[in-house]
């Protein structure tokens, strides 16, 4: 049963939740929680030029997700994480965990979708940052939507991955950083990626790429900001202004930069376009 507002966790059972996750927290332990959720194939430590900005008047919470960076590798259950849904699960029962009211859930990239659904099953969660949201990667010509993908193309990425990781890696790494005048940028993602089991990337890779999350975004009641990349290669800008006219309410803060990482490349335009978001709230 996934914890609801009201539900709390026993300590040993909380403390589980938080070494699975490698959860870390800065920041005052009374002031508006902030929880930073990582993309594919990444780790918290991609949060490192944002979240800080954050800490001095908010919880900050990083987290990896289970198979991800210092997650204990041995609680990934391919049945649990076949959809979306098993680390929407975790979402929520982190959140339980540390006992999190209306907190901000910052969410890159499949993140925020994950956060979207999570959202809808409790009440912890009071607002949403998504930064490169996409839901739906794959285009749907019967409905006139463009996400950026054919079908051929995502079963050619996930034939690659099975075949040749590494080299999927190296030639992915660059495509969704973009910034090539800032190789390093694209050398870090790669290596993240590199790091990744890739037994486990490939299915998260599957479940990203594949899921179909758009009836999701008319379920959102809280205040969201879309943040979206100018020029991005993995969630073009008609998928973020999508998402933001799907989401009543919401608002769309453009950043000017390259790439799908717009808190590595861009981060003072993202943390200033967080900073407003928040400001209004």
């Amino acid at each position: 049963m996934t914890p609801t507002q009201g539900a709390q966790l026993v300590p040993d059972e909380a403390a589980r939740v938080l070494a699975r996750h490698n959860v870390h927290v800065h920041g005052p332990v009374t002031a508006r929680p902030m929880v930073f959720a990582h993309g594919f194939g990444c780790d918290q430590s991609m949060w490192r030029f944002v979240a800080p900005a954050f800490e001095a008047d908010h919880r900050v919470v990083l987290l990896d997700h289970v198979g991800a960076g210092g997650s204990d590798l041995s609680a990934y259950d391919e049945a649990r994480y076949d959809s979306l849904d098993g680390y929407a699960d975790d979402l929520v029962e982190l959140c339980t965990a540390l006992d999190l009211q209306d907190a901000v859930v910052v969410a890159h990239s499949v993140s925020s979708m994950i956060a979207v659904i999570a959202a809808a099953r409790t009440t912890r969660i009071g607002a949403l940052v998504l930064v490169g949201p996409s839901p739906r990667y794959v285009d749907d010509p019967s409905t006139g939507y463009t996400g950026g993908f054919s079908r051929a193309d995502i079963d050619g990425l996930l034939e690659t991955m099975s075949g040749n990781y590494l080299g999927w890696a190296g030639t992915m790494g660059p495509l969704v950083m973009g910034n090539p005048d800032r190789p390093q940028l694209a050398r870090e993602l790669t290596e993240s990626f590199c790091r990744t089991e890739p037994t486990i990337a490939r299915q998260f890779a599957e479940v990203t790429f594949l899921s179909d999350n758009r009836d999701d975004l008319a379920a959102v009641r809280v205040p969201t900001l879309v943040v979206q990349a100018t020029r991005d290669a993995i969630a073009p800008v008609e998928v973020g202004r999508y998402v933001h006219e799907h989401v009543v309410g919401s608002r769309l803060a453009m950043v000017e930069t390259t790439g799908h990482c717009p808190h590595l490349s861009a981060p003072e335009q993202t943390v200033a376009a967080v900073r407003g978001f928040l400001a209004e709230l």
